[in-house]
């Protein structure tokens, strides 16, 4: 194929890709988006390989590729097909592992391949080996504090942690220098990507499940980085245009995850974003003690006979209990009664970003009824009824109250300035901040104890009933 093809080729694809971002924006285009960015890729596919010549290698090197095309689009086609939309942040996670790992494959390979590689290369390389390792670790632990399979998913701390990632990275960053001054020194760069892979578990390792939205974020912009890294590597264009969106789109994201949890960037660059709880402070017992009132589905019931206004807050609880279709009817039958209804979004409720938006999505809860921080904050004075599903932290009012708070200073939803606050949740086990919540002893507040999804259908029940 003429070069100036290949060149057009990845110039539309490159727009497709852009095209696809701007697309995922918004609910209504989001299906087009991925469209677009599907043919992009489709695209780029096809302009690499006439770039590389492997139409015109015979059957063999065909043969090659089409086997690992029907092998990872096999894989990705079960796993999309498979995987349950309340396991997709741990989905997410995966992703992000594995373009890492890709990365690093792929620079190593035309590091070893070159004859005479160029000091761009070589920097590109090392810079490729670093961030795809810290990636692909980092990410495959992420994925397991999400799923608790071996680590929990609760913070992990040991002494001279920090002193441990700054030894590896120096000596992550003299293996880089070492490639580079002496590019035949090849295999050094698998002591690199040990370095940097032993760094990405343990700038994770601190990361509770709470803060993993800024944690999936991050590894999400790494990924980018190390895809443009490579491009750099291959002196492909549209590798390098795609993972600096990829970066910066990610990097965005985990400063705005950061606002919205009251955490520091340098903090998260560092791994140490676990919430650290010192001794002292309100026990639960102070907090609880003769103050919670416990509802029953048909009490909660009586309190939508008058309700104009009810919002619905969704946090982590909702998707563990997997009720986000059963509260969808519960707002439907409230909306058929005359009540207006919103759900009000935390950006980091759950275990990524915009976990709540892709539960209720899928639950088709209209885009129009979900409301940003900002924007239901102020309403909720004029609320008659709150129901919270399943948050903790996010709904902790001491966050404005208490500057000793773990969550001091967190932007959370005011929903303690509604009229009467109705609090869904197993138990009175505190958040991952580990601290107790005064919004559950409140006197305007109805405790309900049970799981998220039974107690939106025993809600239903009891309103028909009524």
């Amino acid at each position: 194929m003429d070069s100036s093809v290949i060149n057009l080729t990845y110039l539309a694809a490159s727009v497709l890709f852009i095209l696809g971002i701007k697309g995922l924006t918004h609910p209504r285009t989001a299906v087009r988006g991925n469209l677009y960015g599907a043919t992009g890729m489709l695209l780029a596919i096809i302009a690499t390989l006439a770039t590389r010549d492997v139409f015109g290698s015979g059957l063999q090197g065909i043969g090659v590729i089409l086997t690992g095309i029907v092998i990872g689009g096999g894989i990705g086609a079960t796993l999309a097909l498979k995987i349950q939309m309340t396991a997709m942040p741990q989905m997410v996670a995966l992703l992000n592992g594995f373009g890492g790992g890709a990365s690093v494959f792929v620079a190593g390979a035309a590091l070893f391949d070159a004859t005479e590689p160029t000091t761009q290369m070589t920097v590109a390389t090392v810079a490729c080996g670093i961030i795809g390792g810290i990636t692909f670790f980092g990410s495959l632990v992420a994925f397991d504090k999400l799923q608790e399979l071996v680590l929990p998913g609760k913070p992990m701390h040991f002494p001279g942690q920090q002193f441990v990632n700054l030894l590896l990275g120096i000596g992550a960053l003299t293996v880089g220098v070492l490639i580079v001054n002496n590019p035949a020194m090849t295999n050094l760069y698998w002591v690199l990507v040990a370095l940097a892979s032993v760094g990405g578990i343990l700038l994770t390792i601190p990361i509770g499940g709470a803060d993993m939205p800024v944690a999936i974020a991050l590894l999400n912009s790494y990924s980018g980085l190390a895809a443009a890294s490579t491009g750099f590597v291959l002196d492909n264009n549209v590798l390098i245009i795609t993972g600096s969106l990829v970066g910066a789109s990610g990097l965005i994201l985990t400063r705005i995850m950061c606002k919205a949890m009251n955490r520091s960037l340098t903090n998260v660059l560092t791994g140490a974003i676990g919430p650290e709880v010192e001794g002292g402070g309100t026990s639960a017992d102070e907090v609880y003690a003769g103050r919670v009132k416990s509802a029953s589905p048909e009490e909660v019931a009586m309190l939508f006979d008058s309700a104009r206004r009810v919002v619905i807050v969704p946090g982590y609880g909702l998707a563990v209990s997997q009720a986000q279709h059963a509260i969808r009817d519960l707002a439907n039958l409230l909306e058929s009664q005359g009540a207006e209804v919103e759900f009000a979004i935390h950006p980091v409720a759950g275990r990524m970003p915009g976990h709540m938006n892709v539960l209720l999505a899928e639950a088709d809860v209209a885009y129009d009824k979900l409301r940003e921080m900002d924007d239901v904050n102020p309403t909720f004075a004029e609320t008659d009824v709150v129901i919270v599903i399943g948050a903790n932290d996010v709904v902790n009012p001491v966050a404005n109250t208490d500057p000793a708070s773990p969550i001091a200073g967190m932007p959370i939803l005011e929903v303690d300035k509604a009229r009467t606050v109705v609090v869904i949740k197993r138990s009175l086990s505190p958040g991952f901040a580990g601290i107790p919540n005064p919004l559950f002893a409140a006197d305007k507040t109805l405790m309900l104890f049970s799981d998220g999804k039974k107690a939106a259908l025993d809600l239903i029940s009891a309103i028909k009933e009524a």
